[in-house]
């Protein structure tokens, strides 16, 4: 066999090195895509829309304080199919985004493998060199151990880079779920906007776009109306003063039995239902919090409870399953208190994941924007929330 000399084995090592490091960069850098949309452009895009989503809100927010009349009416299900709408873009931003970084992240992996495959087979040729022969090629003992070194070094290097490979893939492999989620999550919002046009329609239908007849139509829901608003305006109030939320998934859900075809929600109100007054059947109104993690428990541990409005969640929960008011946890309900006695109804949701002082909920009838009745699952502040029951 033909012995490496001490110059060519140095040439060697170092040409690894260098194309290691070139490996090593392009694994932790930023992927770019090739497109003629800049991954930069996606985020600026991304941000845009969010911004939007936040105004849709604050809209929401300003219609909810004006008094109850068939403009308003209107006018809030035009921003609540508007905010849809930025949702379905901001997926869709999201979901561009995701398909460009797939293409770039499988080309990186298919380049890096085949460079790691020439590397691999260097190292393999050298690797055929005894110690006996590489003492007897190197011109003293500290030349031995410099070519032990650099072999050392190599094969440690190689490692890493398969390791970084690897995790590449995995990157990979999630981004490929976020994009069927994403995919998903698109059906359940475009089902929601088909609603809400649905709701605006029926709306029409029934009023002939008449204010008379519209007050005919909630003369007898003034106070249901009046609570609702009380209730929304004091959940924004708390969510907002403990810094906000980030929105996860949003739209409507599957398996909750009630949607915008057979609930929908005339303004704040629960319509149609199990008796066709918004009832669903165990003593809650039809796509409000109270409902949802009901069925949630009811899914969980198949006990379906009947507590009343969700600020009796609290103590129905303690006492139905012998828990106790404790921290925030996965499998336990969250529960707003109203801020003064008998102000407002209170708030309920299903505690999904809990991360430091922040925990991620699903609910329904969180008004973030896309209007009443609607899922949502977002991250809050641990202290949005007054307890925390667990369940299961």
């Amino acid at each position: 066999m033909k012995l490496r000399t001490a110059l060519d084995y140095k040439s060697f090592i170092r040409k690894s090195i260098l194309t290691f490091s070139v490996i090593v960069v392009a694994l932790i850098a930023p992927i770019q895509s090739t497109e003629p949309v800049s991954a930069d452009q996606y985020d600026d895009k991304i941000n845009t829309l969010q911004q939007n989503i936040n105004q849709y809100q604050a809209e929401a927010d300003r219609l909810n304080d004006q008094a109850a009349t068939l403009q308003t009416a209107l006018a809030q299900l035009a921003n609540e199919k508007a905010a849809i709408q930025a949702q379905i873009y901001l997926n869709q931003a999201k979901y561009d985004q995701l398909v460009i970084d797939i293409a770039n992240t499988e080309k990186q992996i298919a380049d890096n493998q085949d460079v790691l495959g020439d590397t691999i087979a260097n190292l393999y040729v050298d690797e055929k060199i005894s110690p006996l022969e590489m003492l007897a090629s190197s011109k003293n003992i500290s030349d031995y151990l410099d070519k032990q070194e650099y072999r050392n070094s190599v094969r440690d290097q190689l490692t890493s880079i398969i390791k970084e490979v690897k995790d590449l893939k995995i990157q990979l492999d999630t981004k490929k779920n976020d994009v069927e989620k994403i995919l998903a999550e698109q059906k359940a919002q475009r089902d929601s906007l088909i609603g809400k046009e649905n709701e605006q329609a029926g709306l029409l239908d029934r009023t002939q776009n008449s204010e008379v007849a519209y007050q005919n139509l909630i003369k007898d829901s003034a106070t249901q109306i009046a609570e609702a608003k009380a209730t929304q305006a004091a959940i924004n109030s708390r969510i907002n003063g403990s810094g906000g939320f980030i929105l996860v998934d949003s739209g409507s859900l599957g398996d909750y039995t009630w949607n915008s075809s057979n609930c929908p929600m005339l303004g704040y109100l629960s319509t149609g239902g199990s008796d066709g007054k918004g009832g669903d059947g165990h003593g809650y109104g039809c796509r409000q919090c109270a409902s949802y993690v009901a069925w949630r428990i009811a899914k969980e541990t198949s006990v379906y409870p009947s507590w009343g409005d969700a600020v009796n969640f609290t103590n129905g929960a303690i006492n139905t399953f012998n828990s106790s008011d404790g921290p925030a946890q996965v499998g336990a309900i969250a529960i707003m208190d109203p801020a003064k006695a008998g102000q407002f109804h209170g708030h309920v949701a299903w505690v999904e994941a809990v991360n430091g002082d922040q925990v991620l909920v699903s609910q329904y009838n969180y008004n973030y924007g896309a209007g009443y009745g609607m899922y949502s699952k977002m991250w809050l502040s641990v202290s949005a929330f007054d307890h925390y029951v667990k369940i299961i």
